[in-house]
């Protein structure tokens, strides 16, 4: 690393000197290969554009130049579904070049065998809306009855993204970056750090079952140190974590060797341990406890939005959330829907895999019953899980989502490679670890435009995707305006695969037969 490059640069030169001077003049010969290669380094360590260069000089261009020989249009992300079938292809290589303010589009059509099971679509219409007149940064306001304090999101946020789990580099970037583009930047399970008050972006506080940031010295949640954090002004909304896609019904996991003493202090924990979180939450244990707790958390903020996220498991439970509800008249400013896809750091295999539903049912259900229920006017939905593009939004909004996070895409944006060292805390981009010497390779100044440009840019091609459907407002896109091809020949809608129901359905005993079951299995004062 860049330790390691001075330290061989200059025993370079001065063997090179040495033995010029004692053995042989030829040896002079040698500066003539350090020199050169050591001002090369040089030049790589002061850049500010490219983590792997700074951080590995000299040799970090074998990267570039590897990359160069291959044709861009064939770094793909392949999404897939449960039994490993390939779904859709993304360019990835788009979201660089979003986030450099590079071209990106692409040559000779689509690279995807569109008559391939999964091949997903859009409709468009010949009475398409001119794009330059839409509204290029549409917004949603979240925020209900019992809300004082309404909040004005972007339709695209940052998703969950703990400090620990990334550098403070990398929360820094994220969090400049949504300060630049006006989005806001969930800060995931681990607390509030000083990284991400340091630029002012817009931040959702996420509170998960360890209560980091807002627990006593037992781990149990606590009003008081809730209180004292939640007054901050750049904390726009608080959501409550009761699962997530990469591990749910697991609770997080921070690995000893990124549990620095900053961190700990952060958490309430003791440094260089493990930290799992517990699997549930201790501060209630049913659904009607689940929205009380809610209740609380608002009246404790002073009025804040506040909501909760879940990866869709047992269909009962939620029913029984909703039922919890209308009990008590009181509801959540927002449900946060992951995806069982979903995750950018340490998860057990089975449960990455295995466990969760996938992005689209969780959120077609959850629509669903608030919609059946007739609460949906109450909650705002967002979708999280894979949303890298602008067509992955118009598939969510379609589905029933209001807004939609990203976490994937936005590591991507300030230099993520893929490198899978998310675990191990030797992420060679400087993203996900808390070894300062990697840390380094992310310039903020640098980063902190790269996430503007991609939100921005994947914004406006969502808002020019809902021009080329002929429509105005997002709000009016449907399940059926998305088209999914099954088998070789037959595809159906969104509608066809996901069906609606009708408003109040589940109060009017019209409670549809494949919801049956699990709504006579579903209770507001206990988990089912």
């Amino acid at each position: 690393m860049r330790k390691g490059f001075i330290l061989s640069a200059a025993a370079g030169i001065i063997a090179a000197i040495l033995l010029g001077l004692f053995i042989n003049p030829w040896w002079y010969l040698l500066l003539a290969v350090v020199l050169p290669l050591t001002i090369l380094g040089i030049g790589d360590m002061i850049q500010t554009k490219h983590s792997i260069m700074r951080t590995y000089p000299v040799l970090g261009r074998m990267r570039y130049w590897m990359e160069a020989l291959r044709p861009k249009m064939y770094q793909y992300f392949v999404e897939s579904d449960i039994d490993g079938r390939p779904i859709n292809r993304i360019d990835r290589s788009t979201i660089y070049q979003r986030a450099k303010q590079e071209t990106d589009t692409m040559p000779f059509g689509t690279q995807l065998d569109v008559y391939a099971e999964g091949y997903e679509w859009m409709s468009h219409s010949i009475a398409s809306k001119d794009f330059t007149k839409l509204d290029h940064a549409p917004r949603v306001t979240i925020g209900n009855k019992d809300c004082k304090y309404p909040y004005s999101a972007s339709i695209f946020n940052v998703s969950a993204m703990s400090f620990g789990s990334l550098s403070p580099n990398a929360i820094e970037a994220l969090n400049a970056g949504a300060k630049i583009g006006n989005f806001a930047h969930n800060t995931g399970e681990g607390g509030i750090s000083p990284y991400h008050l340091k630029h002012g972006g817009d931040i959702i506080w996420q509170i998960g079952t360890g209560y980091f940031g807002c627990r006593d010295d037992e781990g149990n949640f606590s009003p008081e140190v809730f209180k004292q954090n939640v007054d901050k002004p750049q904390i726009k909304m608080v959501e409550l974590k009761i699962s997530q896609g990469a591990k749910p019904g697991h609770g997080g996991i921070l690995p000893a060797s990124k549990n620095t003493p900053e961190i700990a202090a952060i958490r309430h924990v003791k440094p260089g341990t493990t930290v799992a979180s517990p699997p549930y939450h201790s501060a209630f244990d049913s659904p009607v406890g689940l929205v009380k707790f809610i209740k609380q958390l608002r009246e404790l903020s002073g009025g804040k939005p506040v909501g909760f996220k879940l990866c869709v498991g047992r269909k009962n439970e939620f029913i029984g959330i909703c039922k919890a509800m209308i009990e008590l008249d009181c509801y959540p400013d927002f449900i946060t829907v992951d995806g069982g896809e979903g995750g950018t750091g340490a998860a057990p295999q089975e449960f990455s895999n295995y466990v969760g539903a996938p992005l689209l049912d969780g959120l077609a259900f959850v629509h669903n019953m608030l919609t059946g229920f007739g609460i949906r006017q109450h909650i705002k939905v967002i979708a999280s899980g894979k949303i890298l593009s602008g067509f992955h939004m118009v598939r969510a909004v379609a589905l029933g989502a209001d807004a939609c996070n990203s976490a994937r895409a936005m590591m991507m944006a300030i230099g993520c490679i893929q490198a899978l060292q998310c675990n191990t805390n030797k992420c060679p981009t400087g993203v996900a670890t808390q070894n300062p010497a990697l840390a380094v390779g992310l310039v903020v100044s640098d980063k902190k435009h790269r996430v503007a440009n991609y939100h921005d840019d994947t914004v406006k091609t969502f808002v020019e995707l809902l021009g080329a459907a002929g429509i105005e407002d997002y709000k009016k896109l449907t399940r059926s305006h998305i088209y999914r091809r099954v088998f070789m020949n037959e595809v159906r809608t969104f509608e066809d695969i996901f069906p609606s129901v009708p408003t109040n359905c589940m109060l009017d005993n019209c409670v549809p037969d494949r919801y049956k079951q699990d709504y006579d299995m579903a209770y507001a004062e206990k988990w089912g």
